[in-house]
């Protein structure tokens, strides 16, 4: 006997992709996409690119729902602002007739291979994409699972990576900006979107104040203070204010010119520690020979 599909298990077939030229005016970018569309010298390459050669590739837009003849840029914002840039009138596009959540995951996996995506562009694509999966209602209990959803999000970068860089949206815009102008690194500011705003911005402050950022170890003090509820300005204050380990300045002599003031199986280690040793002997005898002129 042969078994019929219940309505849940119907496919829901799309109209294949259909190749046409849109207008410009008929394009609307992207819902909240994360990408930065600059003027800058990328851009100005990409406008010369297409005078002269024309589009090498199409943009990927969607039809919009609620707006008659109107569509939603996919992939491709950078090129139709070069197109308005060269006052074109319309861009060759492939139209592919799917809903939000779908093209919410063909955006991100058509823009994360650019080499060029900041931290938090990178980091705001992995939230869609893996907001626009649970929404779909794939595998929902498996995608609470790192290691399926770094699968199901990412082809190149590790679960953790992709846990981290996910993280990263959890932060305030102002600790945002200071990871992707490269004031910050990963790290740190991993462990610090684990703080309410509040703290976050204790954090800020701090920053604005001494004009240095916390290290990976300040930052996971931080955030164990705050999961215990005992972090608050001066706690912030203190942490920040520790001596970093590559803040501690350090004397290098060559080997060459100590070498031969010590026996030859002396290791390094060995030399310092009776360099040590001589220099407190020296200054043991300089202050009893200065307590002896004042007796």
């Amino acid at each position: 006997m042969k078994e019929t599909k219940t309505s849940a298990e119907k496919v829901v077939k799309h109209p294949k992709p259909k190749l046409m030229n849109v207008k410009l005016e008929k394009l609307q970018p992207f819902e909240d996409h994360p990408y930065k569309v600059l003027d800058d010298e990328s851009m100005t390459e990409l406008v010369e690119s297409i005078k002269e050669y024309g589009f090498l590739n199409r943009i990927i837009v969607r039809p919009l729902e609620d707006k008659q003849d109107e569509y939603e840029i996919i992939s491709g914002h950078r090129r139709v602002h070069a197109a308005e840039l060269l006052k074109m009138k319309e861009v060759p596009s492939v139209v592919h007739f799917i809903d939000r959540d779908q093209a919410t995951i063909m955006m991100v996996d058509s823009n994360c291979q650019r080499e060029n995506l900041s931290l938090m562009e990178k980091a705001r694509s992995y939230r869609m994409k893996l907001d626009a999966i649970k929404h779909q209602g794939t595998s929902r209990q498996n995608v609470e699972k790192s290691e399926v959803s770094a699968e199901l999000i990412s082809e190149n970068d590790s679960g953790r990576t992709v846990q981290r860089l996910i993280r990263l949206t959890y932060l305030v815009p102002e600790l945002q900006e200071y990871l992707d102008n490269g004031k910050m690194k990963m790290l740190p500011a991993y462990e610090l979107s684990f703080l309410n705003e509040e703290a976050q911005r204790d954090v800020i402050d701090r920053i604005d104040e001494t004009e240095s950022f916390p290290s990976h170890a300040q930052s996971r003090r931080m955030r164990a203070a705050f999961e215990k509820g005992k972090l608050d300005y001066d706690t912030v204050t203190g942490i920040m204010a520790e001596v970093k380990p590559n803040q501690v300045e350090k004397l290098k002599i060559p080997m060459d010119d100590i070498r031969k003031y010590f026996p030859r199986e002396y290791t390094p280690v060995q030399m310092v520690e009776c360099i040590t040793k001589m220099l407190e002997n020296n200054q043991r005898k300089e202050k009893h020979r200065t307590e002896d002129l004042y007796r």
